[in-house]
């Protein structure tokens, strides 16, 4: 074949191939991107969350190193802004016998924001009443959804939880493994509060929108770390 019949085959299958490469990747639509990551705790101070009671950081919790700490019964924790669907991720470590938890969408109607808002498990398993029960071991929506045996990490070792919140679909991660799925206002949800403590509050978990807590009320220590939350669309 000649210099010029082997150039016109070139260009030829040039042409064939040219539909076929790959387009330019589209960009990605602004509305459908979360937004990035907020960290809700700086080296030492908490600027990001108050008191229920009080307007500050509440005498017992503490900031240093980058962790936020209490030891004993403490007003409970709430963020300075509303919260509607979120991603919230944080490490946490219990004292022995500890009991806490983390709330989302709570509001401010009523004397408790355990009035309004459900409730992530943060438990020692191992020495407390409720650690014998799935339904509110550590993970647990409290009262209403148990988790499998076996996740949490005893007392005084941290635990990584991953809290997703989006519209009425709720999803709890511990330690890297989805241990609790539901759906706020389904048929099964509402059956299940029906059936506890939590129907005597008539909103409960009902808020399209609110505030994320931490349980400080409850006996034991309690650290936490690298708490950061993203909007998500």
């Amino acid at each position: 074949m000649s210099k010029t019949l082997d150039y016109a085959a070139l260009v030829i299958l040039a042409c064939v191939a040219a539909p076929f490469a790959a387009a330019p990747a589209a960009a990605a639509d602004p509305a459908s991107v979360p937004s990035p990551w907020r960290s809700l705790l700086q080296a030492d101070s908490a600027p990001d969350w108050r008191g229920w009671k009080e307007p500050g950081l509440p005498a017992g919790w503490q900031v240093a190193h980058g962790v936020l700490f209490k030891d004993g019964p403490v007003d409970d924790l709430v963020t300075t802004r509303n919260y509607r669907d979120f991603e919230l991720e944080l490490e946490w470590k219990i004292g022995k016998a500890g009991n806490s938890g983390i709330f989302y969408r709570g509001t401010r109607e009523y004397d408790h924001v355990y009035w309004s808002a459900p409730e992530y498990q943060l438990l020692d398993d191992a020495n407390t009443e409720d650690g014998k029960s799935p339904l509110t071991a550590a993970g647990s929506c409290y009262a209403l959804y148990g988790v499998p045996p076996g996740v949490a990490l005893p007392y005084d070792h941290w635990n990584k939880s991953r809290l997703i919140v989006k519209g009425d679909h709720v999803e709890h991660w511990l330690n890297g493994r989805k241990v609790v799925a539901y759906d706020l206002k389904s048929a099964d949800w509402k059956a299940r509060v029906a059936g506890s403590k939590f129907a005597k509050y008539p909103d409960y978990g009902l808020a399209p929108t609110g505030l994320i807590g931490l349980q400080g009320d409850h006996p034991g220590a309690l650290a936490l770390r690298n708490i950061r939350v993203r909007k998500l669309p």
